[in-house]
């Protein structure tokens, strides 16, 4: 079957080849076979395809975390009325293949009203979003500051965050071409390619400081907004886009302030998959109401992805949808 294959660490787009490779075996006990229906391309994929999670992660390997597929064949254990069943396979990497073989419990069920378009998007960035505001946003948290508030997951964190009440502050490179989405859910949105940006962002938190700071992108940028967070405040690291990680010396050197590294690897892993379902819950929800979606910028085949990552970025914009089966 085709697959798009990593042989090497390095960057996505130089590393990547499109080949056949074996097709799955009959599924053993507990297994099941999943007719991958479409997929997509996130930062995880990237991250993990460079080699920083050398110590878990092997060569060759087909990216692809998220997705959504039918279940076309299970093994023994395993309900027959399973098959046809359209499910998340979540779990581990491997999207990007017509096929993917694994454990039956790592399939989350895709409710029947939510089409493939959307089911796709609903693992890395909703869930993301909803347990981190579930968890670090209690009663009575006023002032949030997101970085990277023009990305999917940014978007989400804003829509979930009005739904409480709160307006939160956004902060961007001021990429040219990129803007927040509905701009009337944020407080203020400051760009840190204009001069004065750290003066413009102190002015609008205000001397109470950061109830809660959600920060996906470290550097410069993250540590700023480490020291506007108030004390008994929270920060929530949970990305690394500028590459450069936060000092620890300064994150250490404020005890009153509480640190949060948040992995949805290590959530989703930590009982095996077994409560998947709990968790997706109030993901589906949202989806159902219209919230929390992902608009594709670029629908292609598993053959046109390759030639599609090596294009230039601004050729790029938005997410794209993956038929793996063309």
């Amino acid at each position: 079957m085709p697959a798009a294959v990593a042989d090497v660490p390095g960057p996505l787009a130089e590393v990547l080849s499109l080949r056949d490779v074996d097709g799955p075996a009959t599924p053993g006990t507990g297994e099941v076979v999943v007719r991958m229906l479409a997929s997509t391309v996130n930062p995880s994929d990237e991250v993990t395809v460079s080699g920083a999670y050398g110590a878990r992660t092997s060569f060759p390997m087909v990216p692809g975390f998220e997705g959504v597929g039918v279940i076309d064949a299970v093994g023994p254990g395993v309900p027959a009325g399973a098959v046809g069943r359209r499910v998340l396979p979540l779990g581990s990497a491997g999207a990007w293949q017509q096929y993917k073989r694994l454990d039956h419990s790592w399939c989350v069920p895709v409710p029947d009203d939510l089409p493939d378009e959307v089911a796709c998007f609903a693992y890395i960035n909703p869930l993301t979003a909803v347990m981190m505001v579930e968890r670090f946003c209690r009663p009575g948290v006023r002032n949030v500051v997101v970085t990277a508030a023009t990305s999917a997951i940014g978007r989400h964190l804003a829509e979930l965050l009005t739904d409480r009440g709160v307006a939160p502050v956004g902060v961007v490179r001021g990429t040219p071409g990129r803007a927040v989405a509905e701009p009337s859910r944020w407080r203020a949105v400051i760009r840190t390619n204009e001069p004065g940006w750290r003066e413009e962002l102190r002015a609008v938190i205000g001397p109470q400081g950061v109830d809660v700071a959600f920060d996906c992108v470290g550097g410069d940028m993250g540590e700023e907004v480490f020291t506007l967070t108030a004390g008994g405040g929270v920060f929530v690291h949970y990305g690394l886009l500028s590459g450069t990680p936060l000092s620890m010396e300064r994150l250490t050197g404020r005890r009153d302030v509480r640190v949060e590294l948040f992995r949805l690897r290590d959530t989703v892993h930590e009982d095996g998959g077994q409560h998947l379902s709990e968790l997706f819950a109030p993901v589906f929800e949202s989806l159902r109401r219209g919230q929390l979606r992902t608009a594709v910028g670029k629908r292609v085949g598993l053959s046109e992805l390759i030639g599609h990552l090596q294009r230039p970025a601004s050729e790029r914009a938005g997410k794209i949808l993956i038929d793996p089966q063309r």
